[in-house]
C-alpha cells in the first residue's frame, strides 16, 4: 500500500488526503467544542485534482524579477538549509510553527520545501485551519534548481527550443544561477554560450531571504 501511494502523483495524492481529513474530521471534537477540525473535503479534493494550487518555478521567477508582492513565500526547510540557499524574499517558517506565526488567513501563501512533501503537508494544516489562499511551488527547491539556477539545454535542441532556453537563460543568470548544456556529445547550438555542468548554489549576498521569519501577531 505504501509503495502504490508513494507512485501516486502529487495531486492524487493530495486528492486521497483531503478525503481522509474529511472523514476525520467528522469524528473529531463536538458541536460546542471550540477545538473542531473543519474540513472541506470537496473543496480540497477538486483544488489538487485541477491543479489549483500549484504555481510554476518559472512562474515565480517572473513574479520576483518584476518584484510582485502580493504574495507571502514560506520556505519549509530547516534552518541550515535555509541559510545555506533559500530564494529570494521567502521567510522560514517550519511546518510544526506555521499556525504559531503570523501568516495571515486571508492572505496569498506559497509554501515549499525540498520537493513536494512537506509543501503539501503544510498545505493541509493550513487549509484546515482556513486559511484561504495557499499554493505548494511545484517542484519545491529542486524545481527550482532544475528549472531556474541550472536550466539544461539539450543537445538536438530544435530552434525553438534554443530560443526557449534563451530566455530561460536570462532568469537564470539574474538569479545567480549557471544555464547548462546537456553533457551527452556536442551541442549545435553555437550562438548560446553557457557554463557547462557546474552546479554549485549562488551565495547569499542578502540576509537570508531579505526578510524576518515571521511571528505571531496578537488577534490573529
Amino acid at each position: 500500500m505504501k509503495e502504490w501511494f508513494l507512485k501516486l502523483s502529487t495531486s492524487k495524492k493530495l486528492a486521497i488526503t483531503a478525503a481522509l481529513l474529511g472523514v476525520i474530521a467528522m469524528f473529531i471534537g463536538n458541536p460546542s467544542n471550540d477545538n473542531k477540525i473543519y474540513v472541506n473535503a470537496k473543496e480540497m479534493a477538486l483544488s489538487t485534482v485541477k491543479n489549483q494550487d500549484k504555481i510554476e518555478v518559472i512562474t515565480l521567477a517572473d513574479w520576483l524579477i518584476k518584484e510582485k508582492s502580493d504574495f507571502t513565500l514560506v520556505d519549509l526547510r530547516s534552518e541550515k538549509e535555509y541559510s545555506e540557499y533559500n530564494i529570494p524574499t521567502s521567510v522560514n517558517i517550519k511546518i510544526e510553527n506555521l499556525l504559531g506565526s503570523d501568516l495571515m488567513r486571508n492572505e496569498k501563501i506559497i509554501l515549499y520545501g525540498v520537493d513536494d512533501i512537506a509543501s503539501a503537508q503544510a498545505w493541509f494544516v493550513l487549509k484546515s485551519s482556513n486559511y484561504k489562499g495557499v499554493y505548494i511551488l511545484k517542484g519545491g527547491m529542486n524545481g527550482w534548481k532544475k528549472e531556474v539556477l541550472f536550466p539544461t539545454l539539450a543537445v538536438n535542441a530544435t530552434p525553438e527550443q534554443s530560443s526557449a532556453f534563451e530566455k530561460l537563460k536570462q532568469i537564470s543568470l539574474h538569479f545567480g544561477g549557471t544555464p547548462q548544456l546537456a553533457s551527452e556529445g556536442q551541442t549545435t547550438t553555437a550562438t548560446i554560450t553557457v557554463k557547462p555542468n557546474v552546479q554549485s548554489l549562488p551565495k547569499l549576498t542578502v540576509p537570508a531571504g531579505g526578510k524576518a521569519v515571521k511571528k505571531k501577531k496578537e488577534g490573529c
